[in-house]
């Protein structure tokens, strides 16, 4: 599996994400084209996609805010986490998949 997509920034961490909204269910795939890969059930229109996305990026990697950097209508976006818990992320990613 490629390297993950998780930059480091003082008390800030930089994250690529493909999404796929409209899915049957929401969940966290994997590495996907030096991405994490999330599939999400809300629909794209109104940005319904993004909010739910928001709230998963929030809880998966326990963290205290994420914000939208690029990529609003795009599949492939970049967001800012602040806040991050680096060990649970390492938990469930895998330290080998983390960079700094």
């Amino acid at each position: 599996m490629a390297k993950l997509w998780i930059t480091d920034h003082r008390d800030e961490t930089t994250i690529d994400v493909w999404v796929v909204p409209g899915a049957a269910r929401t969940e966290v795939v994997g590495a996907y084209d030096g991405a994490l890969k999330i599939r999400i059930a809300a629909p794209p229109d109104g940005g319904n996609a993004n909010k739910a996305l928001r709230k998963i990026l929030i809880q998966f990697f326990a963290c205290d805010d994420a914000t939208l950097i690029r990529g609003a209508t795009s599949r492939r976006k970049q967001w800012l986490l602040t806040g991050i818990d680096r060990p649970a992320a390492a938990a469930i990613l895998g330290p080998d998949k983390l960079r700094n």
